[in-house]
């Protein structure tokens, strides 16, 4: 049974409900047919990706430039107000249901850390909700890069003083966490299917179904 020096997180989506898909039926539903919406989130979730892939910018940045180019694509009108009220929600955002009593256990045993792609102004607000204690959080602000890039992970090891090997890494995504922990040599991965991706057997995780699997893995 490994025993990791840390457990690491991802925090949105993974432990915190990420509701930017549920903001966007908020704010353009009304303008959209149901089938145009849903390609719009899709659109803007990509466009999200594509925005943080280069040098780091703020993250309401990330957001305004996400939804213009998602309102280009499909004809939206674009407003910088509405666009603004995507990164305005995410400090009200609270975990999945499962998320508190899990990692309350694990946190009995292990160090629990966070790394996100998240400003230091919003964060806490988040992770204050989780219902456990947190050893160390880390933002794409301090590292000065989002995931999946290297360099967000690169600054984890460093502030922690440990390697790939000295980690388990526990996220809901292959592409922002899990393909870039395979990469680095992370070996213990565990991918929490919430079901916004697909299975991807190559890049070698325990899957759990919610964070309440969590103890399981590492023997409690």
């Amino acid at each position: 049974m490994f025993r990791p020096k840390f457990i690491t997180f991802d925090c949105y989506g993974t432990l915190t409900h990420f509701q930017m898909a549920e903001k966007a039926r908020e704010i353009y539903g009304a303008r959209l047919k149901p089938e145009l919406l849903e390609r719009f989130i899709k659109n803007f979730a990509a466009y999200r990706l594509d925005e943080i892939m280069g040098d780091w910018k703020p993250y309401d940045q990330v957001l305004v430039n996400a939804v213009e180019r998602a309102c280009k694509r499909n004809g939206v009108d674009f407003h910088e107000s509405e666009a603004r009220q995507f990164y305005e929600a995410v400090p009200s955002w609270g975990p999945h249901p499962d998320v508190p009593a899990g990692l309350s256990k694990v946190a009995e045993e292990f160090p629990l850390v966070v790394l996100s792609n998240a400003m230091d102004a919003q964060i806490m607000s988040n992770v204050e909700k989780l219902g456990a204690p947190f050893a160390h959080v880390f933002t794409a602000q301090q590292a000065n890069a989002y995931k999946p890039r290297f360099q967000a992970f690169e600054y984890m090891f460093d502030q922690l003083g440990c390697g790939p090997q000295d980690v388990l890494h526990v996220s809901s995504s292959f592409r922002y966490d899990l393909m870039s922990a395979h990469d680095l040599g992370i070996e213990n991965k565990v991918w929490v299917n919430r079901g916004h991706e697909p299975a991807n057997p190559y890049y070698g995780y325990t899957e759990i179904e919610d964070i309440s699997g969590l103890p399981g893995v590492v023997g409690l």
